[in-house]
């Protein structure tokens, strides 16, 4: 049937069509396009709509044909003419077979008419039967492809949203586990970065740590560098400063040697000429002095010129000094060896004037000791008291010590600071030298001795780092002098008391002392007889109105608060001094001239000896006294008294010592008596 094979022909012409050849695009739903879009637009006119109208309007007889075609539906053959009129009006068949019905309801329902026509064109029906059943099969098979496409499409969308919901929840999953590997990744590389950042931490700090030791270490040693160059810096100021101290010193000890040596040599000068003219000797002497006082000017010019005298400078001009010294000793003792010489000429002279008188009256003299000895023999009895010329000897010594005490009492009443620290300085500069000897002092006594002599020469010395002399107070030499010998007692009393074998050096010193400064050595029986007054010997009496304690102190004792010292600390300090005396009488200084006598020689022993002898004998003290003198003084009394010495200790054998036995049983009776 024709129409059957024109619905064919209309699927393949649709099938055919740009629409009909859609193909489905699964991407369509992720685009947001419509499948549907291009059935569901509004209808609208073709291009060709403007040429139909056109040639409708040219030939009104084919458009009223048109009509009166359109009026006959039931004609088969309308859709004949239909076509064949399409196909005559149209340049596109193709379109106008497919689409029959399309223009004329637009240009009817648009009224597109080029001319004005009053009389109202009846309505066209252009469609037939079989082209609404056409259009109705074509809308059926429509429908049903959306229908199946719809279907498929929510199949599809429904399977897609299932994979693209599985494809969701795996890669969510995996982006679960991805997020947690990441995560793990950090927190190690996190947990790398600190353990890293720690141990950088660590090892900053302790890098900071060893540059603080470094730092600590290099600042303890630039403190110690610094310490001891500011120590190498002190000690150089202070050497220095000492270098300074002692050149002065020594300059001013030269200015006083050499103004010494001047006034020396102008001693040389009235003493040289004599009545028989000038002796060789003195003009030796006197050539000799002037050497010495050249040689210490030369010494002087040379530190005149800005520097100070060198140690050996000043050893040369104390050996000047002591040599010029020598010089006035000798040149004065042949003086005095002269004048005693003339002396003993006049006495002569007188003695043989007076022979004649002398011989009368040396019977009688003889008649008189005939007398006295026949006296004694009777008597048998000893002397309780010393000889008249020992006491008043004894007096001299005590009256000098007072009246020095008496010239230096303002130096030790003043109230002056200065004075005071003088004082003091004076004091210590005169004590601790001596404090200084000892048995195993060795030759440091030449050292105390030299600083003692010239403290007593009036030169400076140096005592606790500052310079003092004598000569910075009127009455210094006499306090000096005065204190010096009270040491030398005090030494002899408490350190020869402990340690015999002190004696020696501490004598040797005191005779240096004394032979150059016979004042020191007067102040030192003074005081020795002071506080041990059978030194003298002298056994003082008590006296009427003197108290048991001042008898006592006078006897030697020490009484303190009320009490007296034992007997033994009593024997054992007297013991000290006597052998000190003992030690001094029989010594000299090594490095003196020896050219004078001795100023206390052992002549002095002997009579001490003789007169103890001729005296009652103490309990405990004779004995104590006698032994210590002859262990100290007992061998050069041998040598030099020989046979004489070997007699009295046979008389200390024989008589002296029954006699002493008997006092002692007396005084032990009389102890227990009182005792009991």
């Amino acid at each position: 049937m024709p129409a059957e094979s024109l619905r064919w022909d209309t699927l393949e012409a649709l099938k055919n069509s740009p629409k009909g050849r859609l193909k489905y695009n699964p991407d369509w739903l992720e685009k947001g396009e419509d499948i549907l879009s291009g059935c569901n637009e509004a209808p609208s006119l073709s291009p060709l709509s403007g040429l139909i109208l056109k040639r409708l309007n040219m030939s009104p007889r084919a458009l009223q044909k048109t009509c009166s075609l359109g009026s006959a539906s039931t004609d088969p053959s309308t859709g004949l003419s239909e076509e064949a009129l399409v196909s005559s009006t149209s340049p596109f068949p193709s379109q106008a077979s497919l689409f029959p019905a399309l223009f004329i309801p637009l240009y009817a329902s648009n009224n597109l008419s080029p001319v004005t026509n009053p009389i109202p064109s009846p309505t066209i029906s252009l469609l037939s039967p079989r082209a609404t059943q056409m259009e109705g099969c074509i809308r059926i098979c429509e429908e049903k492809h959306r229908a199946k496409a719809k279907m498929e499409l929510s199949l599809r969308q429904e399977l897609q949203e299932k994979l693209v919901a599985s494809v969701a929840s795996r890669e969510s999953e995996q982006l679960k586990r991805f997020e947690e590997l990441m995560e793990l990744k950090q927190r190690q590389e996190y947990q790398s970065m600190r353990d890293m950042v720690d141990r950088e931490t660590q090892e900053s700090i302790g890098r900071q740590e060893k540059l603080k030791e470094e730092h600590k270490n290099r600042i303890k040693i630039l403190n110690l560098r610094l310490r001891e160059a500011e120590q190498q810096r002190l000690r150089e100021a202070e050497f220095e400063r000492q270098r300074q101290v002692e050149g002065r010193e020594r300059l001013r000890a030269l200015n006083a040697i050499q103004e010494e040596i001047l006034q020396l040599n102008q001693l040389l000068e009235p003493a040289a000429p004599t009545q028989s003219g000038p002796s060789p000797v003195l003009t030796s002497y006197s050539t000799r002095a002037n050497q010495l006082c050249s040689q210490v000017s030369e010494v002087v010019r040379m530190t005149a010129e800005g520097e100070f005298p060198s140690v050996e400078d000043m050893t040369v001009a104390e050996r000047a000094l002591h040599e010029m010294r020598s010089l006035i000793r000798v040149m004065q003792e042949a003086a005095a060896q002269a004048q005693e010489k003339r002396k003993k000429e006049q006495e002569e002279e007188e003695e043989r004037r007076k022979m004649a008188m002398l011989q009368a009256q040396q019977e009688e003299q003889k008649k008189s000791a005939a007398l006295s000895a026949k006296e004694k023999a009777r008597k048998k009895g000893l002397q309780t008291k010393a000889e008249q010329s020992t006491l008043k000897w004894y007096q001299e010594l005590q009256d000098s010590a007072n009246q020095c005490a008496q010239s230096f009492e303002g130096l030790n009443n003043t109230k002056d600071i200065q004075t005071k620290k003088l004082r003091m300085e004076l004091q210590k500069a005169a004590t601790i030298p001596v404090s200084q000897i000892s048995s195993i002092s060795g030759s440091k006594l030449r050292e105390i001795f030299d600083k003692i002599d010239k403290l007593l020469s009036g030169r400076s010395v140096v005592s606790g780092g500052k310079s003092v002399s004598t000569s910075q107070h009127p009455n210094g030499l006499d306090f000096v002098s005065y204190k010096l010998a009270e040491k030398f007692v005090k030494q002899g009393e408490e350190e020869v008391a402990s340690h015999h074998e002190a004696a020696f050096p501490i004598a040797v010193v005191a005779s240096g002392v004394w032979e150059l400064h016979p004042k020191v050595g007067d102040f030192i029986l003074a005081h020795l007889h002071k506080k041990c007054p059978y030194a003298v010997p002298h056994y003082p009496p008590m006296k009427d109105g003197t108290s048991v304690e001042e008898y006592q102190k006078i006897l030697g004792y020490r009484v303190e608060d009320g009490g007296v010292e034992a007997q033994d600390s009593f024997l054992k300090r007297m013991s000290g001094m006597i052998r000190l005396y003992a030690a001094m009488i029989q010594l000299r200084w090594p490095y003196g001239s020896k050219q004078g006598p001795d100023p206390h020689g052992l002549n002095n022993g002997w009579r001490w000896l003789a007169q103890m002898l001729n005296m009652e004998p103490l309990a405990d003290v004779t004995a104590t006294l006698l032994f210590d003198f002859l262990e100290v003084c007992g061998n050069a009394l041998m040598k030099q008294y020989q046979v004489q010495f070997w007699k009295l200790i046979l008389l200390i054998q024989e008589e002296y010592l029954p006699r002493y036995n008997r006092h002692s049983q007396q005084f032990s009776c009389i102890t227990s008596v009182h005792n009991s």
